[in-house]
Protein backbone atom coordinates (compact mmCIF):
# COMPACT_ATOMS: atom_id res chain seq x y z
CA UNK A 1 0.00 0.00 0.00
CA UNK A 2 0.84 3.41 -0.28
CA UNK A 3 2.64 5.70 2.27
CA UNK A 4 -0.52 7.65 2.53
CA UNK A 5 -2.20 4.40 3.87
CA UNK A 6 0.73 3.87 5.82
CA UNK A 7 -0.22 7.29 7.35
CA UNK A 8 -3.38 6.70 8.04
CA UNK A 9 -3.11 3.78 10.04
CA UNK A 10 -0.35 5.18 12.45
CA UNK A 11 -3.46 7.93 12.85
CA UNK A 12 -5.96 5.56 13.31
CA UNK A 13 -3.74 3.68 16.02
CA UNK A 14 -4.07 7.20 18.08
CA UNK A 15 -7.77 8.14 17.06
CA UNK A 16 -8.86 4.61 16.27
CA UNK A 17 -12.43 5.38 16.46
CA UNK A 18 -11.94 8.84 14.18
CA UNK A 19 -14.73 8.72 11.45
CA UNK A 20 -12.80 10.77 8.93
CA UNK A 21 -9.70 8.70 9.15
CA UNK A 22 -11.83 5.56 8.45
CA UNK A 23 -13.07 6.81 5.87
CA UNK A 24 -9.84 7.68 4.65
CA UNK A 25 -8.56 4.53 4.63
CA UNK A 26 -11.57 2.91 3.68
CA UNK A 27 -11.21 5.15 0.26
CA UNK A 28 -7.64 4.58 -0.08
CA UNK A 29 -8.13 0.24 -0.31
CA UNK A 30 -10.91 1.29 -2.46
CA UNK A 31 -8.56 3.61 -5.07
CA UNK A 32 -5.82 0.84 -4.44
CA UNK A 33 -8.41 -2.05 -6.14
CA UNK A 34 -8.53 -3.69 -2.32
CA UNK A 35 -12.10 -3.76 -2.84
CA UNK A 36 -12.84 -6.35 -0.04
CA UNK A 37 -10.54 -4.73 2.25
CA UNK A 38 -12.29 -1.57 1.12
CA UNK A 39 -16.17 -2.80 1.55
CA UNK A 40 -14.53 -4.48 5.13
CA UNK A 41 -14.01 -0.79 6.33
CA UNK A 42 -16.68 0.86 4.83
CA UNK A 43 -18.46 -1.80 7.20
CA UNK A 44 -16.58 -0.66 10.07
CA UNK A 45 -17.52 2.81 9.87
CA UNK A 46 -20.61 2.20 9.30
CA UNK A 47 -21.06 0.17 12.50
CA UNK A 48 -18.95 2.96 14.37
CA UNK A 49 -20.61 6.05 12.80
CA UNK A 50 -24.05 5.10 10.95
CA UNK A 51 -24.61 9.05 10.43
CA UNK A 52 -21.33 9.56 7.85
CA UNK A 53 -23.53 10.14 4.99
CA UNK A 54 -20.30 9.88 3.17
CA UNK A 55 -19.67 6.58 3.32
CA UNK A 56 -23.10 5.40 1.79
CA UNK A 57 -22.76 5.96 -1.25
CA UNK A 58 -19.41 4.80 -1.59
CA UNK A 59 -19.87 1.09 -0.02
CA UNK A 60 -23.53 1.09 -2.32
CA UNK A 61 -20.96 1.65 -5.63
CA UNK A 62 -18.82 -0.70 -4.26
CA UNK A 63 -21.59 -3.50 -3.55
CA UNK A 64 -23.03 -2.96 -7.37
CA UNK A 65 -19.84 -3.24 -8.76
CA UNK A 66 -19.68 -6.73 -7.06
CA UNK A 67 -23.15 -7.57 -8.17
CA UNK A 68 -24.64 -7.49 -4.69
CA UNK A 69 -28.13 -6.21 -6.00
CA UNK A 70 -29.77 -6.63 -2.12
CA UNK A 71 -26.73 -4.39 0.22
CA UNK A 72 -26.60 -2.31 -2.81
CA UNK A 73 -30.30 -1.28 -2.64
CA UNK A 74 -30.34 -1.50 1.12
CA UNK A 75 -27.20 0.93 1.24
CA UNK A 76 -28.57 2.91 -1.26
CA UNK A 77 -31.61 3.40 0.65
CA UNK A 78 -29.99 3.63 3.93
CA UNK A 79 -27.91 6.41 2.90
CA UNK A 80 -30.63 8.45 0.91
CA UNK A 81 -32.76 7.85 4.91
CA UNK A 82 -29.12 9.04 6.96
CA UNK A 83 -28.81 12.86 4.42
CA UNK A 84 -32.69 13.05 4.84
CA UNK A 85 -32.31 13.44 8.51
CA UNK A 86 -29.38 15.54 8.62
CA UNK A 87 -30.88 17.53 6.32
CA UNK A 88 -27.84 17.29 3.64
CA UNK A 89 -28.76 18.12 0.70
CA UNK A 90 -25.93 17.41 -1.52
CA UNK A 91 -25.24 14.49 -0.32
CA UNK A 92 -28.90 13.44 -0.76
CA UNK A 93 -29.09 14.27 -4.41
CA UNK A 94 -25.78 12.46 -5.02
CA UNK A 95 -27.13 9.48 -3.20
CA UNK A 96 -30.15 9.65 -5.20
CA UNK A 97 -29.00 10.33 -8.91
CA UNK A 98 -26.39 7.02 -8.16
CA UNK A 99 -29.35 5.09 -6.88
CA UNK A 100 -31.84 5.95 -9.81
CA UNK A 101 -28.89 5.58 -12.26
CA UNK A 102 -28.30 2.09 -10.83
CA UNK A 103 -31.94 0.71 -10.74
CA UNK A 104 -31.57 2.23 -14.43
CA UNK A 105 -28.40 -0.16 -15.38
CA UNK A 106 -30.14 -2.91 -13.25
CA UNK A 107 -33.31 -3.06 -15.70
CA UNK A 108 -30.86 -3.25 -19.06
Amino acid sequence: MSPRYQQLLQLLQEQPSDAFLLFAKAQEERKHGHIDEAIASFEALREAHPDYVGLYYHLAALYAGRQAHDLAESTYRTGIEVALRQNEQHALAELRNAYVNWQLEEGD
